[in-house]
């Protein structure tokens, strides 16, 4: 299909595992599996907040955000990664990548955005707690909630918008099982110059400014709790934030390896890209549900209390 400024094609192919046959059962039955535990692990979650009042708090209402978001990041690969590893359907429509990449991008500002919102939570749990619930209230919460998500949706419009226009008119193959911006972005052969500087800026704006929020709540956190006396105290402190930070890690560590290799990196082999971009969009919702479970007693009562009752 032409345009004005060159070829934009109506395809792009998309990459299995490289040295690997696309007929895979081996690949396919583990990931299906992950999907499984994802939806499983994330409903569940949500199911539980719903359902116990006990749990009807700020922290709990940060938590169902980030099991909402994890479900609509995973959802947004699952169809093109299941059709290459299941049906050896490896080609997606010019319109239908953008789509993609735009939810995934979207979702992963959001995410990035919730991980902030709970790092406030348990700066302002730890720091004031006698001011805790009347500064995080259900109204604020609903609100942040509000301005995170649209967040996410505005910032990475642009990115939909300005590569639709690009021309593309080298090979249309790319290095996922999904469409990311960089990835798309190699293969456009007219002046991607806006295209990255808005991108660069997008990143920095969401993930830039929200990983160093991150870090400087975790400061004066530990400040904090280091000024507390008892020994106790501290132990108690520190295991209520040992959830989120296992959360902020498993999203911003592929998060930066991606980044960093897509940059730097060209001279690594395919292999490497492949793994650290699905590590990056299917560890944090595989892992996420239940690192809370497993950390978080009420969450954790109720869901063996549901397997013991269907049991």
């Amino acid at each position: 299909a032409s345009n004005k400024t060159g070829f934009s094609p109506l395809t792009f192919i998309l990459t299995g595992i490289p040295g690997l046959p696309m007929s895979n059962y081996w690949i396919a039955f583990p990931l299906s599996s992950l999907y499984l535990l994802m939806l499983l692990g994330n409903c569940t979650l949500l199911w539980t907040i719903k359902t116990d009042r006990s749990l009807h708090t700020p922290m709990y209402y940060l938590l169902s955000m980030l099991a909402v978001t994890d479900l609509g990041l995973s959802v947004s690969t699952l169809p093109s990664m299941l059709a290459i590893f299941w049906f050896e359907s490896t080609s997606l429509h010019f319109d239908a990548c953008i789509i993609q990449m735009y939810f995934i991008h979207s979702f992963s500002a959001i995410e990035s955005g919730v991980l902030v919102a709970m790092a406030f939570d348990r700066f302002i749990a730890i720091c004031y707690p006698l001011q805790y619930a009347s500064v995080l209230t259900s109204s604020l919460i609903m609100k942040a909630a509000g301005v995170i998500f649209m967040r996410g949706v505005c910032v990475v419009l642009p990115v939909a918008v300005l590569i639709k226009k690009l021309p593309f008119c080298r090979s249309m193959l790319l290095s996922h099982s999904f469409c990311l911006h960089q990835d798309m972005l190699r293969l456009a052969c007219g002046d991607v110059r806006v295209n990255s500087l808005y991108g660069l800026t997008a990143v920095i704006l969401t993930k830039g400014l929200d990983s160093l929020t991150i870090l400087l709540s975790y400061v004066m956190i530990v400040r904090a709790i280091m000024s507390t006396i008892s020994h106790e105290a501290r132990a108690k402190a520190f295991s209520t934030c040992i959830s989120h930070l296992c959360a902020v890690l498993v999203f911003y560590i592929p998060l930066i390896g991606l980044s960093i290799i897509h940059r730097f990196g060209k001279h690594l082999h395919p292999l490497t890209h492949t793994l650290m971009a699905d590590a990056y969009l299917l560890v944090p919702p595989v892992l996420n549900p239940l690192v809370y479970s497993w950390k978080t007693k009420q969450i954790h009562r109720r869901i063996l209390t549901l397997l013991h009752w269907r049991g």
